[in-house]
């Protein structure tokens, strides 16, 4: 088994997945907050720090993307992680990110073999997800979300979430968002076809032993 640390291709592959997804982000992000509010938002790290319940988005009504009210476009600066969980505490984040995107690494380098070319990729996205929002939390102390699902579907029956919203999904998200959630998803896929072909090798040995 080659050790991906030392494969050439495999490194090649986990950068190029990672640097695609960051800017995927990054540019996404960027484009949002210039375009969706009917004048370019601009972020100050600073005041955003110094006031963490002040907001410089105006009042807008987001942009519909798709039919159906399936998803919209909605600027929001979020305190907090993936859908705004731990919301104003941003050093703890930045810690807890920093400690991800290690084992993240430490999974790349020595739990996987150069082969597993799936676990990589899945590595790769969530390193370009963790990274993506670390930026936004270093450079601007909060992170820019814009994705808005389901903004005209309510729950039935009267029902509510515990901070009050009836809406289906009343989270606002961002790519780097979908790049962790996609890359947690291909790497248990990658581990169960990895976990399936060693029990089929061990069943094979098994059955050329009692041959």
């Amino acid at each position: 088994m080659i050790p991906p640390r030392r494969s050439p291709r495999a490194w090649c592959l986990l950068l190029m997945v990672t640097l695609a997804g960051l800017g995927a982000d990054l540019w996404s992000k960027s484009w949002a907050f210039a375009s969706v509010a009917e004048s370019p938002v601009v972020l100050d790290r600073t005041d955003l720090i110094d006031r963490p319940h002040a907001s410089p988005i105006p009042p807008h009504p987001g942009w519909d993307v798709l039919p159906a009210g399936l998803l919209d476009f909605r600027l929001v600066l979020n305190q907090g992680a993936v859908f705004g969980i731990g919301a104003q505490q941003r050093g703890l984040l930045v810690g807890f990110t920093l400690i991800a995107v290690t084992i993240a690494l430490f999974m790349f380098g020595w739990k996987t073999d150069a082969r597993q070319r799936l676990a990589h990729v899945g590595i790769a996205l969530v390193l370009a997800g963790a990274l993506g929002n670390l930026w936004d939390r270093v450079v601007y102390g909060r992170v820019r979300d814009f994705l808005h699902m389901l903004p005209d579907w309510h729950l039935p029956f009267g029902l509510a979430w515990p901070g009050g919203s009836t809406e289906v999904w009343p989270w606002i998200f961002n790519i780097a968002d979908v790049l962790l959630l996609a890359g947690l998803a291909v790497i248990l896929i990658a581990m169960h076809r990895a976990d399936k072909a060693t029990r089929e090798a061990v069943t094979a040995d098994q059955d050329a032993s009692a041959a």
